[in-house]
């Protein structure tokens, strides 16, 4: 019998996934830095939680942007773009 498909029940399954948090940060890592297999892709679509993906992105991103602040504040601070 062909069970009728609910809006949003694909979704709600996807949330009620328990990806681990290791394995969360390694998927959108590698995603910043562009290059996945297409094996690993479907293995984190299939396993990780879409809302914990969102979450890991933005600190992630956030820590990346810290990270240039500091490290152009520590060159600007040291002299070296001075040349002195």
């Amino acid at each position: 019998m062909n069970v009728p498909h609910r809006p949003g029940g694909d979704l709600r399954e996807a949330v009620r996934r328990r990806g681990a948090l290791w394995q969360t940060v390694k998927a959108v890592s590698w995603s910043f830095f562009g290059v996945r297999r297409s094996a690993d892709h479907a293995q984190d679509v299939s396993k990780l939680n879409p809302v914990h993906v969102v979450v890991v992105g933005l600190v992630l991103a956030a820590l990346f942007v810290l990270g240039l602040v500091g490290l152009v504040n520590w060159v600007i601070g040291s002299g070296v773009a001075a040349g002195v």
